[in-house]
């Protein structure tokens, strides 16, 4: 062998070594990120369940006899907060104008191969608002 041969001996070792530990990072940060987006939309998800549970509470004399539609606030908070806690995430539930409920909702993602980098929890958010409305012939009124 000549002294080039010897120089060259475990060269692509190394090279193969660094590539396997790339493509194990970007096989991973692909996995965590899409695991992240799937967070986001469950939180999105849960918030736009918990704004339409708690939607659902209206006050019923009034509207019965037509004369408007109002959330019952006390039961719309309550209804919105208890399906955020079988959901097992926290959140916030805001009530406006009488008719609109905005829940929203902060989750974490805890990354499965990030995590080996020193990369912990991400937090993910989510947000939905439902709005009574009163229609008649289709149209809103």
């Amino acid at each position: 062998m000549s002294r080039d041969t010897y120089d060259e001996l475990g060269s692509i070792s190394l090279w193969l070594v660094t590539s396997s530990f790339v493509m194990m990072m970007l096989v991973g940060l692909a996995v965590d990120l899409g695991g992240q987006v799937h967070a986001q939309q469950r939180a999105h998800d849960v918030a736009a369940q918990a704004a339409r549970t708690g939607g659902q509470q209206v006050q019923a004399a009034p509207a019965i006899e037509g004369r408007y539609l109002a959330l019952d606030t006390a039961a719309s908070r309550r209804t919105a907060e208890g399906y955020l806690a079988e959901a097992n995430v926290t959140g916030s539930v805001t009530i406006t104008g009488g008719d609109t409920i905005t829940v929203e909702v902060t989750d974490t993602y805890t990354p499965t191969f990030l995590s080996f980098i020193g990369i912990g929890d991400l937090t993910v958010t989510g947000e939905a608002s439902a709005r009574l409305i009163r229609s008649l012939g289709g149209t809103e009124q």
